[in-house]
């Protein structure tokens, strides 16, 4: 299933846990250069500029050969032209499957094609179906997860969440308005089910390359969850999809949940973070926190401006506090200590193995041969000789 071999991506795995490791400074340049040059085999472009420049060439490059088949076969297949699309998203996959098996990965060029493949595949089945925003979901959903496990890349990791997601939500609107009605708990649920998913699949992981898309998509479902029950997300869904007219005499049906839930739930996040140590969690919860204070003071404006920042700041600066507290001497996850760039046992999981595999020595530090004190070397010691 998967395009390239397993030892080169685990190869690429231990070569980015390199770098981490030197810049922690855990090994040194020198040590990190043998790593790089006995493990390396895949062409990859770590750095982001370079890589969305391949980007921008790989698309020309799609699009060039896109427009020259439909110079030479548009006057064939006149009336069946939704013919040429689906053919588009088949040179896409051609030429993704060309790229990996020269061994690019994540360069930009192989980003280019499979991007461009998906897009055009949606763009085919729109046409076929008559725009069915159902139809174009489901078929992504599949799609993006059969080339996420074979070409390991996350942003297919990403398309598969999203489509995933449009495919849960065109599905309750093809269901009746009762299913509109109970949306925003359908999606807590739905969310709910993808985090323990992904987290049980994590828990069993064997292949270390799929960790990334694994841990974006616990991230996705965090922040679903929080985005299902936000009021300003269900009261403008809720115009929007279902005609109802928010006055001031009443408001959304059960709209005191969601008040509650939308300070709840990033309290949570921010709390739970801390005992489990959870980087992302928090960032999550924070941002989430910060949206909800938005939420309420973009419908109800309860204090003046410049109180409102005073209030915040004190509030923010009382959280700063017992944060610091709490996480100050904790020796990783989340803490206050300098960021060595650790990951837990996993950077010492690869130090380990590299030094196995690579015969690596640790440094040693080499004893000067003068010693200080009582003279020597012609010079005054602390026994006054010369």
């Amino acid at each position: 299933m998967i395009q390239y071999n397993k030892t080169e991506l685990q190869q690429e795995f231990l070569v980015a846990e390199g770098r981490s490791l030197k810049k922690a400074r855990f090994i040194n340049e020198s040590q990190f250069r043998l790593i790089d040059k006995n493990l390396t085999v895949l062409k990859t472009q770590k750095n982001i500029l370079i890589r969305i420049g391949f980007l921008l060439l790989g698309s020309f490059l799609y699009s060039s050969i896109c427009g020259f088949l439909t110079l030479i076969s548009i006057d064939a297949i006149s009336e069946n032209y939704q013919f040429l699309v689906y053919l588009f998203a088949f040179i896409g996959f051609i030429g993704t499957e060309f790229l990996t098996h020269l061994k690019y990965y994540c360069y930009g060029l192989d980003d280019a094609f499979l991007l461009g493949s998906q897009l055009c595949l949606a763009i085919a089945i729109g046409i076929s179906t008559d725009g069915n925003e159902l139809t174009i979901s489901l078929i992504l959903s599949i799609s993006s997860l059969l080339c996420y496990l074979r070409y390991v890349q996350l942003s297919m990791a990403v398309l598969f969440c999203i489509s995933i997601t449009c495919s849960v939500i065109f599905t309750m609107f093809e269901l009746s308005a009762f299913a509109k009605t109970i949306l925003p708990f359908t999606m807590m649920f739905f969310a709910i089910a993808i985090y323990f998913g992904s987290k049980k699949l994590l828990t069993k992981l064997t292949l270390p390359f799929y960790y990334n898309g694994l841990i974006f998509t616990q991230a996705f479902a965090l922040i679903l969850f929080y985005v299902s029950g936000n009021y300003m997300v269900v009261r403008e869904l809720s115009s929007e999809l279902m005609g109802v007219i928010v006055t001031a005499n009443n408001d959304i049906p059960f709209a005191f949940f969601f008040y509650g839930f939308m300070f709840i739930v990033p309290v949570g996040y921010v709390v739970l973070s801390l005992y489990k140590k959870d980087r992302f969690m928090l960032w999550i919860g924070i941002l989430a926190l910060f949206f909800s204070i938005y939420t309420v003071l973009f419908y109800y404006s309860v204090l003046a401006i410049e109180l409102a920042l005073t209030i915040g700041g004190l509030i923010l600066f009382t959280i700063s506090f017992f944060v610091i507290k709490k996480i100050k001497n904790n020796a990783n996850g989340v803490t206050f200590q300098p960021d060595r760039f650790s990951q837990g046992n996993l950077l010492g999981t690869a130090e380990i193995l590299m030094a196995t595999q690579l015969g690596l020595q640790p440094e040693t530090t080499v004893e000067s041969p003068m010693k200080f004190g009582d003279g020597g070397f012609s010079g005054g010691g602390s026994g006054g000789e010369f």
